[in-house]
């Protein structure tokens, strides 16, 4: 029985789509893998509802990262609150994620976006971090409204913002 090995996994919660996000997460990120699927059994269904047989938790890994996705039903949705950031270092890659993860979704502002599931994601130039955290503050500022004004980030613009 394999066990998971890192200490902080992230559970994400959908009503019957598990197996199809990990499957969907699993083909947008190029070092990814599903791990395994678990099936509901007759225990428990009076608490859980779901049918024996269909898929209870589907675990995959993106990047190294391991995650959960469960069948828990439709109590729960997705919303802002926690978001995952994608950091990219070209605009090649900027656009591949934005894409590949808003397809059938949404986007949003500031980099954000919402895949298909509701899930929120915020695709990111690597060096942005840094070009927040200028010491002088000029660059930083103009960065940040540059920023406001995005969807995609265009990492050309944000780094003619940051020289001035």
């Amino acid at each position: 029985m394999p066990t998971i090995k890192q200490k902080i996994t992230p559970c994400l919660w959908f009503d019957t789509q598990a197996e199809d996000a990990a499957k969907f997460y699993t083909s947008v990120f190029k070092n990814s893998r599903i791990k395994q699927i678990s099936h509901y059994g007759e225990a428990g269904h009076e608490v859980h509802g779901k049918k024996a047989g269909t898929v209870m938790v589907a675990e995959f890994e993106l990047e190294g990262q391991t995650f959960i996705a469960l069948n828990g039903g439709p109590q729960f949705k997705f919303d802002e609150a926690v978001s995952f950031q994608v950091f990219c270092d070209t605009q090649e890659e900027i656009d591949y994620f934005w894409d590949k993860l808003c397809e059938g979704g949404k986007e949003g502002p500031c980099g954000w976006l919402k895949d298909k599931y509701g899930l929120s994601w915020q695709v990111v130039p690597s060096m942005l971090p840094q070009m927040m955290m200028d010491a002088g503050r000029a660059g930083s500022d103009r960065v940040m409204k540059a920023v406001l004004q995005m969807k995609k980030f265009d990492l050309a613009a944000l780094q003619q913002a940051y020289a001035g």
